[in-house]
């Protein structure tokens, strides 16, 4: 007699493809569209390095507050509401950078869009991440945290195929901007229709405080230095590969190989985790990102741009990844109060990575200096971690 799966096993495979969309929406648009876009807007608005990293920064500090706000009780039971919501209220904020100009108009957009990115991936992944451990599926959490990297592929080739077309009287990164609000529309309606209600009471009951311990502590320490040096190249890659050869090949091409490797990452260190589990695999991909950061700036052109973005996307989704997943290992009693405080940790070293690095870029005329401190602080974000204790985690 033919066995037919129960209806609760295509649960897991709308999680998984909820999540990946709205990854891509909530972080490839919402969050790193700017990075493609950033060049043509620089020379567009005539902003320099510094007001750029101002932008980005208060992108960054609404980042902040949407996970300090997400970390409180008040949000039990409308988990699904507020997910699909941040990604309507992207959408709309893309529209508006393709329609202002200035930095304090664009900076007062971007802060928005970060309270809307954070809710975004703590509500949404609140989600997804519940029910692929309820049905013992990792390959949810796989599917889920691609995302990233195909909004960021998608972006890619978005804004290089729109540089090969002229529209009379409009700039080309505002057609960008409106470009991925378009995509974004499409991918809000496949997360509304797709992504479940929350697994019973497991999301809407309010959690107990964190209980800090010493692994706890290094590990938020950790992924806040992780913040501020995986930062500096995820804003200013595209930038840099404009500096070292000005084509819109090379561009789209270092953005391209950024998002594919962050798509594929999580399966390319799959056996590496199984072979040395969860809290190895976290270091040693924040080492392997320190190497592709400081490659940016050490190989020449275009091989710093492309190594070094490869790099960055081979690494800055599984960081992310298994770093909110030793938090939640750490502290499981609470499982949505860390994740949104270990997101706060991370939200509070991007506000000083951009700043920081725009400021030095644009007083030495390079983002050599910005992106050697900030393979520097990824170095110590590992040692931190180890000797905290993070390697002693065992996965369960």
């Amino acid at each position: 007699m033919t066995q037919h799966p129960s209806p609760l096993s295509r649960e897991p495979v709308c999680a998984a493809l909820a999540g990946a969309v709205a990854m891509a929406v909530a972080m490839g648009l919402g969050r790193f569209f700017y990075t493609p876009v950033l060049p043509g807007m620089m020379a567009g608005l005539g902003l320099d390095a510094a007001d750029a990293g101002i932008i980005a920064a208060a992108n960054f500090s609404g980042y902040l507050l949407g996970a300090v706000l997400a970390a409180y009780g008040w949000a039990a039971g409308y988990e699904r509401r507020l997910a699909v919501g941040s990604l309507a209220v992207t959408v709309l904020l893309l529209i508006a950078m393709g329609l202002l100009s200035g930095v304090a108009a664009l900076s007062a957009v971007r802060f928005m869009a970060g309270v809307a990115s954070a809710f975004g991936l703590i509500f949404t992944s609140g989600i997804v991440l519940s029910i692929g451990l309820a049905h013992r599926e990792p390959r949810v959490q796989m599917a889920h945290f691609s995302g990233v990297g195909i909004g960021i592929a998608l972006s890619a080739v978005v804004v290089y195929l729109l540089s090969l077309v002229t529209v009379p009287a409009v700039a080309a990164w505002r057609i960008d901007w409106f470009a991925g609000a378009l995509l974004g529309a499409a991918g809000l309606a496949a997360v509304a229709w797709l992504l479940p209600r929350p697994m019973g009471s497991a999301v809407a009951t309010r959690e107990p405080a964190i209980v800090w311990t010493r692994p706890l502590a290094a590990l938020t320490l950790s992924y806040g230095l992780f913040g501020i040096g995986y930062v500096v190249t995820a804003t200013f890659i595209v930038a840099i590969a404009r500096e070292g050869a000005e084509s819109p090949l090379l561009e789209c091409l270092t953005w391209l190989v950024t998002g594919v490797a962050a798509a594929l990452s999580l399966l390319a260190w799959k056996p590496v985790e199984r072979r040395c589990g969860v809290a190895v695999t976290y270091l040693s991909a924040i080492l392997v990102e320190a190497a592709g950061v400081a490659a940016t700036v050490m190989l020449p052109s275009p091989f710093s741009a492309l190594i070094g973005g490869g790099l960055l996307g081979l690494t800055f989704v599984v960081i992310t990844a298994y770093g909110l997943q030793l938090g939640r290992m750490l502290a499981s009693d609470s499982a949505r109060r860390v994740l949104a405080l270990m997101t706060a940790a991370f939200g509070v070293g991007q506000i000083v990575g951009p700043l920081g690095a725009g400021f030095l870029a644009a007083r030495t005329g390079s983002y050599a200096l910005p992106s050697l401190a900030a393979a520097g602080l990824l170095v110590a974000a590992a040692v931190i971690a180890a000797l905290g204790g993070v390697p002693s985690i065992k996965s369960r």
